[in-house]
This record gives structure tokens, sequence and C-alpha cells, in this order.
């Protein structure tokens, strides 16, 4: 099932003759899902602007669009790019390899991509995957002239940027698109197949996906917001950031995770131990365990962020209440909390969804 629908419409709007406002004045109307259902309430209260996908049951997928102009979406849904969750579906595709032992998580990443081999010592395949491998950060190349790392923008770039001036691995963790660069480098390499290729075969035909691929330099593919300075970006991002596709191919691809058909149970349970020490960061997303307001125990979150400028992104999965979300945004400013502090945008969407709690107007900006 797909459920579309809007509050405030722009086009409505235009059509009346009247100027658009800020739709955060508007309240819920009869019949908007703001106002008959507590999740989309919870979203609305929050600030939030954008499209959420919820999978309450296999099978099962409802778009929400909040302060957005009314689309068809089932033959016409939004792409959107998914920045950091493709991380989370590099990891998948890696630990498919670490199933057919093809890879070793604790060996040397050298092993795999000799261009590693270096006098310093190389990182592990877990190190990459939980940013501790030492490589050149992108986010650390000179600013280009709008203060962007030119890494993404006009500067040197791509696998050989990241493998130049490496420092050895350590324990601490750092962010770095580095990692997950060098990441789709080496699957290419121990599977003989391209990148674009291995996503077909290994997540977007056994999940389902109808509209989602990198995005490459040059390409014409339309998305959400796009524009040339974002497009030029978020190529660059690489297999750590460039997917674009509608979210509810990121909702079939949850599922997928959830049923077994991308990994069996104990690689999948790997991929999903939060290491406290890193802050619950397991691999390639973070899972712990939240109480949520309305829930009587505490539930069990796999959370995967991403961000690219004005793009926000997040990708949940309650793998033991059987549900998904995924929410996308261009309020880059949008603060969504930390969902275990117990309250903050997402903690207050994610406990009417899953506790069906109806969380209390936000303050108004």
């Amino acid at each position: 099932m797909i459920l579309r629908a809007a509050l405030g419409a722009l086009a409505l709007l235009a059509a009346a003759g009247c100027a658009p406002h800020d739709l955060r004045d508007t309240p819920p109307t009869p019949g908007a899902p703001a106002a008959s259902d507590p999740f989309a309430q919870a979203l609305y209260n929050s600030g939030f602007t954008g499209e959420a996908v919820v999978s309450r049951r296999p099978g099962d997928l409802s778009s929400v669009s909040i302060g957005l102009a009314a689309r068809d979406e089932a033959d016409n849904p939004e792409r959107w790019p998914w920045a950091s969750v493709t991380k989370q579906v590099l990891a998948v595709l890696a630990m498919q390899q670490v199933e057919a032992g093809t890879l070793d998580l604790d060996a040397p990443a050298d092993r795999y991509l000799p261009e590693l081999g270096s006098k310093v010592p190389s990182p592990t395949i877990r190190q990459l995957l939980q940013h501790r491998s030492g490589l050149a950060n992108p986010d650390d190349s000179p600013p280009d002239a709008t203060g962007f790392p030119s890494f993404y923008s006009d500067g040197p770039t791509g696998l050989d940027w990241c493998l130049a001036d490496r420092t050895a691995p350590s324990e601490e963790w750092r962010y770095n698109n580095c990692d997950y660069i060098v990441l789709g480098a080496i699957l290419e390499n121990v599977t003989g197949t391209p990148i674009e290729a291995l996503l077909e075969k290994r997540i977007a035909i056994p999940s389902g996906w109808r509209d989602t691929a990198l995005l490459r330099a040059g390409s014409a593919r339309d998305y959400a917001g796009r524009d040339p300075a974002y497009a030029t970006r978020i190529a660059r991002y690489g297999t750590s950031a460039a997917l674009i596709g509608p979210l509810a191919d990121m909702l079939r691809f949850d599922r997928a995770l959830m049923a077994g058909k991308l990994l069996g149970p104990e690689a999948r349970a790997a991929m999903w131990q939060g290491d406290p020490q890193l802050g619950y960061m397991a691999l390639g997303q973070w899972v712990f365990d939240a109480q949520l307001e309305g829930c009587d125990t505490p539930v069990r979150i796999v959370e995967r962020r991403g961000a690219i400028g004005k793009y926000q992104v997040r990708n949940i999965i309650l793998p033991k209440r059987d549900m998904a979300l995924a929410l996308a945004t261009t309020d880059g400013e949008l603060d969504f909390g930390e969902i275990w502090t117990g309250s903050g945008a997402l903690h207050d969407a994610l406990a009417a969804l899953a506790c069906n709690a109806i969380a209390s107007a936000a303050t108004p900006r």
C-alpha cells in the first residue's frame, strides 16, 4: 500500500491565488496524516519538513510528506540522495563476502587491495568499516570558494587521493568517507565485478529496488532539490554516499535485510553488534537499545544517518518490532535529536510508531 498525503499543498495555494507561507503555521487539517496518525503528528510537531516512509509490517509501505507539494508517489516517487545510508548498503556487500569466505573482517585490507601496501601498517576490513583506518580524510582537503572541502568539488579526489599520506590505524575512530571509497574498490577487486553490477545483483534484485543507483559524474539523474553544485558533490562521494533513489527502496532494503534475503542470521548479527567503546557503532550503522516513551521495555534500534550539505537522511530499523522508517529533508538545520535521550524529533517519531505515543507540540521556530 502506498499512502500519499501532503500538508498544505503548494499547488492548491497557487491555484487559489494565495502566496505560499510557512507551512509550520498551518494547523493539521481533518483527514491529513498529521491529524489522524500519531507518527505523522509527531513529525509535524517536531518542525520536520520532507518525506517519511514507514513499513509497519512486511509488504506495507506508507509515505507521508510534510510541507511539500503533493506528488503521485505510486507513479512518480521522489528520489532523494541517500548520503551515508550508502555506507550501510556497502557494509552488507562486505558481509556477503565475509559469508562467502572471500573477505576476513580482521585481515589487513592490503591483502585485497595491493595499492594500500606501504611502510605504514594496513587497516583491517573491520577498521575501514568502523572509521579507524588512518586514511587521508576528505574533510581535511582545502576548502573551495564556498568553504566546502574541495575533494567534493574542484580539487583532487578519488581512490588515489584516499590512499596517499595515510597514517597507521587507530583504536579511536574518526568519521572518514575515504574508508568506504576504499571499501568499494576492495569489493570490486575480490568479486571481479564493477560496483554498479554488484549492487544490482546482490542488493537491488533481492531487495526489489525500483529506481536506486549511484550518481556518477555527468549524470542527468534527477532528485529532490538538485542543482549543479550538489550533483558534482554527491558524485564525488562515490561508494561512501552517492546512492540516489526513493525512500521506498531504502525500506525495501531494510525489509530484505530483516527477512534474511541479503545476509544469513550470523553475518547480520555480526554486522549489528554495536560496540559501546565506539558509541555503539556496529559495521556501517549504529545499534543500541533505547527507552522510547510509551514502550514498556527498551527497543532495539539500528540507525544509519546521512547528511550532505542541505540534505539529511535517516534510516531506522526496529528489528524486534518488525518495523522500519526512512526520513529525508532538505532542511540541513533541522535537529533530529538523539534517540537515547528520550526526546527530540526522531525519538518522538519512533515512540509514536513503535509505542503509539503522541508527542506534545514543538516550540515554534
